[in-house]
């Protein structure tokens, strides 16, 4: 699971698990797609499993999770456990979309805030509670992604789950840019945490930037880049 393995030696069909540190842009259903493909193209599994364990937006990076052969077994296992996130939040405007996906489509004042009351809002809005996932996020709605409502422009009501945010620190602050440590469980949306931060000071937040640091036991230090995950995969018997 680290960069230092021999992949070439590895019967992936026994099952393994691929840290990959998800690159900007991708979706996490490309980094699978393109990880199947080398294993069939360049290896020879003509047939292999592979799927991963926990979604990342593509405008997010870190810890993605890549379950290949009988390690697909583990998959709702994995997702089960709980995540780390680095976020970045721009505090006085939001986006429909409650991140960059979507331009600003509304500014607020800023002056009233300060650290004390942002310690306050993180404090708050930790523990165990209902949050409402994004408009725009892949949620049903009577068999419909929640997107689809929202690029139509249809107001549609999604039911809001169970999360729980164990622990939230900030990192830095330097007005309107706020970066935190949030340490949470599955299920969690860290935008629709940027937005409930900015409703807790007042304001309006959305999510600049998020990079997954943990899942589980698993650390982007310990992940391998996608492109030399890729390099690694060097052909051998057919399977």
């Amino acid at each position: 699971m680290t960069q230092t393995e021999n992949l070439h030696e590895i019967d992936f069909r026994e099952g393994y698990i691929a840290v990959i540190d998800k690159p900007l842009e991708w979706t996490s259903t490309d980094v699978v797609r393109k990880i199947k493909f080398a294993l069939q193209h360049r290896l020879g599994y003509k047939k292999i499993k592979i799927g991963h364990a926990g979604t990342l937006d593509p405008l997010a990076t870190g810890v993605l999770l890549v379950c290949i052969g009988k390690a697909t077994k583990m998959v709702n296992a994995l997702q089960a456990e709980e995540k780390e996130y680095i976020a970045e939040l721009e505090l006085g405007a939001s986006t429909p979309s409650y991140d960059m996906e979507h331009p600003i489509d509304k500014r607020y004042p800023t002056e009233h805030i300060s650290r004390e009351m942002i310690e306050k809002a993180l404090s708050d809005l930790t523990g165990e509670r209902l949050q409402t996932p994004p408009i725009y996020s892949a949620k049903k709605v009577e068999g419909v992604r929640a997107y689809e409502f929202a690029r139509a422009g249809e107001q549609v009501e999604l039911k809001k789950a169970l999360i729980n945010i164990y622990e939230m620190e900030i990192l830095d602050l330097q007005m309107p840019i706020l970066k935190i440590r949030v340490r949470c469980s599955k299920g969690t949306y860290i935008r629709s945490l940027a937005h409930e931060i900015g409703e807790a000071v007042s304001s309006g937040a959305y999510l600049k930037s998020l990079r997954r640091t943990r899942s589980g036991g698993f650390t982007a230090e310990n992940g391998w880049n996608l492109q030399n995950f890729l390099e690694k995969l060097t052909p051998s018997e057919t399977k």
